[in-house]
């Protein structure tokens, strides 16, 4: 999926919760060492995850990933290996904080938590985070957890927030939408030249799933196929109604919103709109830094690229240092989060 967005679109896949690819190995990914397996109740079978200790008196997180078959060190069988959300661990770690990060229902370790990882909402991860929560809570025996999301995962973290506060320090949003998913990929898809051919099909496609209507596999162009696959069409109508702006709004947890200068998936509007939303929240723009946190060095889109096919790169470390530092200060008290939800 990571591959053909690039061919054809240049910029979309992790904002998409794609099909798991046909094939794909669902055996668990690497566990670093410096980490150990934990493992929290799913609908079926266990939900697995890697788990770094936080140093004493520092705080944890819960990294939630972005779309599709990313697994928890940020890698995705269909070609994406940034190794983004390890190399967070691994920085958070060197300041004392604590870590997990995790697989997502149906996916990897997680393999046998449902039957089919496809047939899923935002509901459905919210309820697993809550689950991961509590085994970082019980873990850790620290009364909240701070949430960081990547991209889709922010998503997931505002919902997340939103339903339940009073077991969260925090949120932290890297590279998240602000705006609807329809909204972006419309955005996305006619953002390059190339997709002139599809551009309107897509669209219409869009509008069908933002008025709750499925498409047809018969009436897709086996191009945009990948995208709009039938087996998750569910999930895209029900995270198409979803508006990440809103959820910013509807909690008054402290929130850091880090948006990349050079990231092609997810533009500065989104992050102006969660910081429109939160206007106490902290946006941080970070030039030359791309979807997946690294820094573009070099011109055009090859040089962009790079940063999701090479897990030698290392994170920006204004990233890591920026995410460190407000887990650190921003820390609410039990207290102060009882009942923490706007009203608008």
């Amino acid at each position: 999926m990571i591959r053909w967005m690039h061919r054809l679109i240049g910029c979309g896949a992790l904002l998409l919760a794609a099909t798991v690819p046909a094939g794909a190995e669902p055996g668990g990914p690497r566990v670093d060492s410096a980490g150990m397996e934990l493992e929290a109740p799913g609908p079926l079978g266990s939900l697995k995850g890697t788990y770094r200790p936080p140093a004493q008196g520092k705080p944890v997180a819960l990294i939630i990933p972005g779309s599709g078959p990313t697994d928890r060190d940020g890698n995705n069988p269909a070609g994406l290996a940034s190794s983004t959300y390890r190399l967070l661990a691994e920085g958070l770690a060197q300041r004392g904080i604590g870590t997990l990060r995790i697989d997502k229902r149906g996916m990897f370790g997680s393999a046998g938590a449902v039957a089919d990882p496809n047939a899923v909402t935002i509901d459905d991860y919210v309820a697993d985070i809550a689950r991961w929560k509590a085994a970082a809570l019980a873990r850790s025996a620290r009364d909240c957890v701070w949430l960081i999301g990547h991209s889709e995962g922010g998503l997931v973290a505002l919902a997340s927030a939103a339903r339940s506060p009073e077991s969260t320090c925090g949120v932290i949003l890297l590279a998240a939408p602000g705006r609807p998913l329809g909204t972006l990929l419309r955005e996305q898809i006619t953002r390059n030249p190339a997709n002139a051919p599809v551009a309107e099909e897509a669209g219409r496609h869009i509008a069908r799933l933002e008025q709750g209507q499925t498409v047809a596999k018969e009436e897709i162009n086996p191009l945009l196929l990948p995208l709009f696959a039938p087996q998750v069409q569910g999930f895209l109508i029900d995270a198409m109604a979803r508006d990440p702006a809103r959820l910013a709004g509807e909690t008054v947890l402290p929130m850091l919103i880090v948006q990349g200068g050079s990231d092609l998936q997810v533009a500065l509007a989104d992050g102006q709109a969660l910081a429109a939303a939160r206007p106490d929240a902290r946006l941080l723009v970070l030039d030359g830094v791309s979807h997946t946190l690294k820094r573009v060095e070099g011109e055009g889109l090859s040089a962009n690229y790079r940063t999701y096919f090479d897990t030698a790169l290392p994170l920006d470390p204004r990233v890591v240092d920026a995410v460190a530092e407000f887990m650190q200060q921003g820390s609410a008290a039990p207290a102060d989060r009882a009942g923490m939800r706007r009203t608008r």
